[in-house]
């Protein structure tokens, strides 16, 4: 780097000069050089605008091994990506790029994930690779992606352009649990953190598990590794995520306890077809016609669909053991009004085995809408008590008309898992279902 080396009596004043016209480059310390002189870096990009004191001896040098500066190293990656990103463009930098510059990111290993509003401007075309290879260096990556808008596919496939690296196969560790996957072909939610963790806190010890929508086993893996589920039957239609599942039940060694079926979970055979199937774009790795023919297996079932899982309540129902029941854990998007609510009704823990409503018991816990979460015990919503009721009401029809006899809904537990967008919450209603003996 280039330099402006001295006398150590003049290197105050030199500094004090190179401040002042905004020359000294931060990023690298003061370094000793030949001569017993002390070199101070200087702007690359502003060389052309130096003009050396006269009242200072001092002279242009180069710096072969620059040492970064304390505050360099205190940097942190978003500062670091825009101070390289100003030097790479040098007089073209403007504050219409400034604001194209990402502020947050995923990272999955060596390969940075960028969000689909960044690098939109004419200008870091003109730069070729070299943007992408100054942008991942900033940021610690070897390669590079951006995310697109998730394609309206029914699979929520990513739409996701590699920058920079020859495949997008990443590795990423949760609670203990290793996922591998393709970020171009498959998604991956962190915001989910909170239900993977849940889901792997649960006494399933000896249950068999059902998981609709298991993707790449975001929900399958915790209830195997951590929950001791005895075996899951692992539902999915999208290919890409198929091979991931597979490679991620080896890598967590729980390949022997779980049957991966490949298909639409939604058609099945019998009565207890979805009312109102959605067409679909088959994936090119999926078979056309499938039919899961699963029945009165389960203990629980995992639908771990968003924004509903409705279409897979009749399967939910048909896999569930007839004889004994089990557990739902139903995933959807719910409308929180942002109008002035009623006063909310507190639900207790304590209160669970004396609460009666839609034949429904309640523990309640859910995040604050900053994001924070709140203790157990807080108040719940109106709209989310009111689905939840609806739901276990639905359910209960669905079962009673598939075996001809009474069975009976309990809400168990609402869960808040994160905010999906303004005044729309991803809840979690763990519903237990059990038939009622004549």
């Amino acid at each position: 780097i280039p330099a402006l080396a001295t006398e150590s009596r003049f290197v105050q004043r030199l500094r004090e000069h190179l401040e002042e016209e905004q020359l000294l480059d931060g990023r690298y310390r003061l370094q000793e050089v030949p001569g017993g002189r002390v070199a101070l870096p200087v702007v690359e990009e502003k060389l052309s605008q130096l003009r050396l004191p006269q009242e200072i001896p001092c002279g242009l040098v180069q710096i072969q091994d620059p040492v970064p500066s304390r505050a360099a190293r205190r940097q942190t990656p978003a500062q670091k990506l825009r101070d390289e990103l100003r030097r790479l463009l040098g007089k073209s930098w403007s504050e219409e790029l400034e604001r194209d510059v990402p502020r947050a990111w995923q990272r999955h290993g060596d390969l940075v994930l960028l969000s689909e509003d960044c690098f939109r401007a004419a200008p870091w075309e003109k730069l070729g690779p070299a943007l992408w290879e100054t942008v991942a260096s900033a940021l610690g990556g070897r390669r590079l992606a951006r995310r697109g808008r998730v394609l309206p596919d029914g699979m929520r496939s990513p739409s996701v352009t590699l920058l920079l690296g020859q495949d997008g196969w990443v590795e990423h560790v949760d609670n203990g649990i290793r996922y591998t996957f393709d970020v171009t072909k498959c998604m991956f939610s962190p915001g989910n953190i909170t239900e993977k963790l849940r889901v792997a806190s649960l006494p399933c010890s000896g249950e068999v598990l059902v998981d609709l929508y298991a993707g790449i086993g975001y929900f399958t893996l915790p209830y195997l590794v951590h929950a001791a589920a005895a075996f899951a039957h692992a539902c999915e239609w999208n290919g890409h995520a198929v091979e991931a599942l597979r490679r991620n039940l080896a890598l967590n060694g729980v390949q022997d306890r779980c049957h991966i079926h490949h298909g639409d979970s939604r058609q099945v055979s019998g009565a207890a077809q979805p009312r109102t199937p959605h067409p679909r774009v088959p994936s090119p790795l999926s078979p056309l016609s499938f039919q899961l023919e699963l029945r009165d297996i389960a203990d629980r079932v995992n639908l771990g669909l968003i924004p509903s899982s409705e279409e897979g309540w009749p399967v939910a129902c048909r896999v569930l053991k007839k004889g004994t029941g089990g557990v739902l854990h139903i995933h959807h998007n719910v409308e929180t009004l942002p109008s002035p609510a009623p006063p909310q009704t507190p639900v207790l823990q304590a209160e669970r085995e004396s609460l009666e409503g839609a034949g429904s018991d309640g523990e309640v816990q859910h995040p604050a809408e900053d994001g924070g979460k709140e203790t157990l015990g807080a108040r719940i919503r109106p709209e989310w008590q009111r689905w939840a009721e609806a739901t276990a009401a639905q359910i209960r029809g669905l079962l009673v008309e598939l075996h001809g006899q009474p069975w009976r809904t309990s809400i168990l537990h609402i869960e808040a898992v994160k905010s999906y967008a303004p005044h729309v919450h991803h809840l979690v209603l763990d519903l237990e279902c059990r038939p009622m003996l004549p």
